[in-house]
């Protein structure tokens, strides 16, 4: 408030220094004598009416520099919030991995980046027996723990998604073949070595199976997904645990 009031008051003084100079000049000019009249005209009335004018005049602008202010707050406020509720639409509501839609998404748009690349389908083993065993809550669980190996498993930058109920997929951003194979052995590992114990310290023993491909230049994303599928079903019917990887594309065709 301060602010405005000396603002206010220097806009008041310098419209009087105005006014008087213009009354020096032209009252004189047009051959009326200066009066006490036209003194006090010429002072109080440029002081006082600038004086309101100007403190009005800056009042509306602060009131409107805070609107702006508090809009551009409501504004950031609601694009974080509007980040947060993509994130969380792109994700799985338990694993906390992109979600199919967001997966292929994410894959379509890195294909588009870069040809070189593996894309690995990774299953989890009898999971249907887990369930049936004990329970949905049990299998979650398992579920949760090899999420957690398939992250370990990965490089940074990789991109991994849950696909299915117990299915997951990883995208090795530039792989070549011998790194996806090495990605993938060291994924199949770490499911391998969970020990879970859900009920009377009885060990379940979690494994995965693992179908993938190394990217061919002008293969699809629908391509990659049905030779990766094909050799996950293979590592399945070889007894499961097992991971088999294709070069590319067109020899897998």
């Amino acid at each position: 408030m301060s602010r405005i009031f000396l603002k206010s008051a220097a806009v008041a003084f310098a419209s009087l220094a105005v006014s008087l100079l213009l009354t020096l000049i032209v009252v004189p000019a047009m051959g009326f004598p200066i009066n006490r009249t036209i003194w006090l005209t010429s002072t109080v009335c440029p002081l006082v009416l600038a004086w309101i004018a100007s403190a009005y005049t800056f009042w509306q602008g602060e009131r409107l520099k805070g609107a702006h202010r508090d809009l551009a707050r409501a504004h950031a406020q609601l694009a974080a919030a509007h980040r947060r509720l993509s994130e969380k639409a792109s994700r799985d509501d338990m694993t906390g991995m992109l979600n199919r839609e967001s997966f292929f998404a994410a894959l379509e748009a890195t294909r588009r980046k870069s040809d070189r690349g593996a894309l690995l389908i990774i299953d989890a083993d009898h999971f249907k027996l887990i369930n049936d065993s004990y329970g949905h809550l049990t299998g979650d669980d398992a579920l949760l723990l090899i999420a957690s190996a398939i992250e370990r498993g990965v490089r940074s930058g990789d991109v991994i998604g849950r696909i299915g109920g117990e299915e997951f997929g990883a995208f090795l951003v530039g792989a070549t073949e011998q790194e996806a194979k090495r990605v993938a052995e060291r994924i199949r590992r770490e499911v391998e070595l969970i020990r879970f114990r859900p009920v009377d310290e009885r060990v379940i023993p979690l494994t995965v199976s693992i179908g993938g491909v190394t990217c061919g230049e002008d293969a699809g994303v629908s391509d990659l997904m049905r030779v990766a599928d094909r050799r996950l079903y293979q590592a399945k019917d070889r007894g499961r645990n097992l991971t088999i990887l294709d070069r590319d594309v067109s020899e897998a065709a």
